[in-house]
């Protein structure tokens, strides 16, 4: 119970041992408590967890070409449901057309509380001010922690393997095409276990009263969705 609760002294947890039925005083659950050289506070997940509702999270990841070029992805996504709110390719981000995407990303009063980036220096004052404008608060990692932005690095991993490694991309309206193909599959059909199972967009639970099971290919066939259909 304390280490879960670390924020809890003996009096809360006698409280709740006493409503569990456990009969025990105050001085024995004083007694077997693991004393902290230093208040515990809660760490970086613990606190992204508690802001999931209200954060989001900003992105770059790089793509090679047919022709060896390199494109750059950049990637929005709202933390609560892993949701993609917004993408872009281009050959040459610069901080002008960076902040336009963030603006393009929360139209009208869409805007998180708090918007989450690492140190990448193409986030200079001008993004810096369009975010501010938004009426959004920055939220940036320490140096070299891609491990503080965990959601979207994960979700960039699951691009790569599920869609990326099996393709050739040709040019920026290839990979458009090719990311929002994937994005459909990953909001509508790609289970979570972060979302308990379910994908971004919640899907209803078939029941095989509704008929055989059926395949339909997404992503050019890369992945399935299985469906009911009667016969």
């Amino acid at each position: 119970m304390q280490s879960t609760n670390v924020r809890w002294g003996a009096p809360r947890i006698h409280g709740e041992l006493l409503k569990l039925g456990i009969e025990i005083s105050q001085a024995t659950v004083s007694k077997y408590m693991v004393r902290h050289r230093k208040p515990p506070s809660q760490n970086w997940r613990t606190c992204l967890d508690n802001h999931v509702t209200d954060l989001a999270s900003v992105d770059f990841f790089a793509v090679p070409t047919a022709t060896f070029r390199v494109l750059y992805v950049l990637i929005v996504l709202s933390q609560d449901r892993r949701r993609m709110v917004h993408f872009n390719v281009t050959a040459n981000p610069t901080a002008q057309w960076t902040a336009q995407q963030i603006v393009e990303a929360f139209p009208f009063d869409t805007a998180p509380r708090y918007l989450l980036r690492d140190r990448d220096s193409i986030y200079g004052e001008i993004i810096q001010q369009r975010i501010k404008s938004l009426d959004i608060e920055e939220v940036i990692t320490a140096p070299r922690s891609h491990w503080q932005n965990p959601f979207v690095e994960r979700v960039i991993g699951s691009i790569r393997r599920d869609c990326l490694d099996h393709v050739i991309v040709f040019n920026e309206r290839h990979l458009r095409r090719i990311l929002r193909g994937y994005f459909s599959y990953y909001h509508t059909c790609r289970t979570q276990l972060s979302l308990k199972k379910d994908p971004p967009e919640s899907r209803m639970i078939e029941p095989p009263e509704l008929g055989n099971i059926i395949a339909f290919p997404r992503v050019g066939g890369l992945h399935h969705q299985y469906g009911r259909m009667a016969a």
